[in-house]
């Protein structure tokens, strides 16, 4: 396969275990150029351990290629082509925007200074600014403008936009998609906030328990999965379709999710539409909160 036509990320069988846990197991999937891949799971599914492996931080067992190297061993080749961000809350509050700026430029070698500020120059922050004194709203301008300034082909976020309110978040996003996507870049972006990052994905992949248990582009979404809005006297009948969940209503009425059963015959029963992504993880992860 020549390079232009080979996946960013092919895993196959990964498999790493913490003392008695196993944090991914056999885990499989491919990630193609250009995509913006939402990794969804609950705390403790495998969604930060499937991350490190990617870039090359913890040992696995498995195969794994990420832009065509292997993160074992041509690591230091590889992260000049991936930027990682976590928790954008995690700026040290004693830092300067300044020395936030210097930091990165010193780590990351596609990292574009004059970028990053004319970026800042439409903003309040200034160079001396320390990390303390900036609201909200200009620390999540700093990161962006950090982000934004590093040209590499893969950017993989970790739950970014923890700890910040939903304006702050939206934004984050927002801006993520007008300023920073093409379609040379690639984002893989995780988080158990399904809602907010819905929009702007092209695929998405659920994890529980350490495996890939949906993985999907957003548009296959909708052909796969349907929800069903039934009366009480046609549910034993929907029931007989094999409904992979279902929640009651008032009123007698009960709501079922179908994994692969034509909309046409559903329509007969009831009400059909697509199901949001938040109510497909609900289903999905069932149990894994108990």
């Amino acid at each position: 396969m020549n390079a232009a036509n080979r996946p960013v990320v092919r895993a196959r069988g990964l498999r790493k275990a913490y003392r008695n846990k196993l944090a991914l197991d056999g885990t499989s999937f491919e990630i193609e150029a250009g995509r913006i891949v939402g990794l969804i799971g609950p705390n403790g599914a495998g969604k930060t351990t499937a991350l490190k492996a990617l870039l090359g931080l913890i040992p696995f067992e498995g195969e794994l290629e990420v832009l065509g190297l292997d993160p074992r061993t041509q690591r230091d080749e590889l992260m000049r082509d991936v930027c990682f961000i976590a928790d954008v809350a995690v700026l040290p509050r004693w830092m300067r925007a300044r020395e936030a700026i210097e930091f990165v430029a010193g780590v990351h070698p596609r990292f574009d200074r004059g970028k990053c500020e004319r970026f800042l120059a439409n903003t309040q922050i200034r160079p001396e600014m320390r990390v303390r004194e900036m609201s909200k709203g200009m620390i999540v301008q700093l990161h962006l403008a950090l982000v934004m300034a590093i040209d590499a082909r893969l950017l993989v976020l970790d739950e970014p936009t923890l700890g910040l309110d939903i304006l702050y978040r939206k934004q984050f996003y927002q801006r993520l998609l007008e300023d920073y996507f093409d379609e040379e870049k690639t984002i893989i972006v995780t988080t158990h906030q399904v809602e907010e990052i819905e929009h702007i994905l092209t695929d998405v992949m659920f994890i529980r328990d350490g495996r890939i248990v949906l993985e999907s582009p957003m548009d296959g979404v909708g052909e796969r999965y349907v929800e069903l809005l039934v009366n009480a006297d046609r549910a034993e009948e929907a029931r007989g379709l094999k409904p992979i969940d279902e929640r009651a209503l008032p009123f007698g009425k009960t709501v079922m999710l179908f994994d692969g059963v034509p909309q046409e015959r559903l329509a007969a029963l009831g009400e059909t539409r697509t199901p949001g992504l938040a109510d497909l993880f609900v289903a999905t992860m069932k149990g894994t909160y108990a």
